[in-house]
């Protein structure tokens, strides 16, 4: 297998993950949060990332034994997920003319334990259908879609990116809290993330049509 090929994959697997994790919303703003206060960062983190790898990793599996021998199914899917993505990174441009920001909750409020913060993060994690859509069916479609152990390469590359989010995130909260309060930080990350899921839609496109 030469190099090329797994680079390929691992970093088509990273950019995919990282521009769907990227987005305002609950579970970002739980693990900013969590870093302002600095209670249990460690647990959190850990917690999102090794849930984010899970999911992937079970998704990419999935997948693969779907469309085991059904090249039909695999080049639909990948249709569907071209599709998908550029739906998602046409609204990201668009959400980049309308200013956004990442809010933390306020510091305030009595500690918790280890296990509560952990089961917080679960809910904002696993009760959110859009990370099942978004990891399970769209990144694992697209994994599965490599042969043999380039989709462990995909599946590295994907995760990666979500523990580097989320470390970002929750270790360098102090740091990034004021750049994500600000409108203007949001709408230049949304017009890139446009345009990043609109490369990897044609990518995608590129599969479904000639299956390579």
């Amino acid at each position: 297998m030469p190099a090329e090929f797994a680079t390929t994959a691992f970093l088509n697997g990273f950019f995919m993950s990282l521009v769907l994790i990227v987005a305002i919303g609950a579970q970002n703003a739980y693990v900013l949060r969590q870093g302002l206060r600095r209670e249990h960062v460690s647990a959190v983190v850990l917690f999102c990332a090794a849930g984010d790898a899970v999911l992937i990793g079970a998704g990419v599996a999935g997948m693969a034994q779907a469309l085991n021998g059904r090249p039909m199914l695999a080049t639909a899917l990948a249709g569907l997920g071209a599709a998908f993505l550029c739906g998602y990174g046409l609204r990201a441009l668009w959400r980049s003319r309308q200013p956004g920001a990442l809010q933390a909750a306020s510091q305030q409020g009595a500690s918790l334990s280890r296990v509560a913060v952990v089961a917080q993060a679960a809910g904002f994690t696993l009760l959110n259908p859009h990370v099942y859509l978004d990891t399970v069916l769209l990144v694992g479609s697209a994994g599965a879609q490599y042969a043999g152990s380039l989709k462990v390469w995909f599946v590295v590359g994907a995760s990666m990116a979500s523990a580097l989010w989320f470390s970002a995130l929750g270790f360098g909260a102090r740091l990034l809290a004021p750049v994500f309060a600000r409108p203007r930080a949001w709408q230049m990350l949304d017009a890139l993330i446009g345009v990043t899921m609109l490369v990897l839609a044609a990518m995608l496109a590129r599969r479904a049509l000639t299956g390579a």
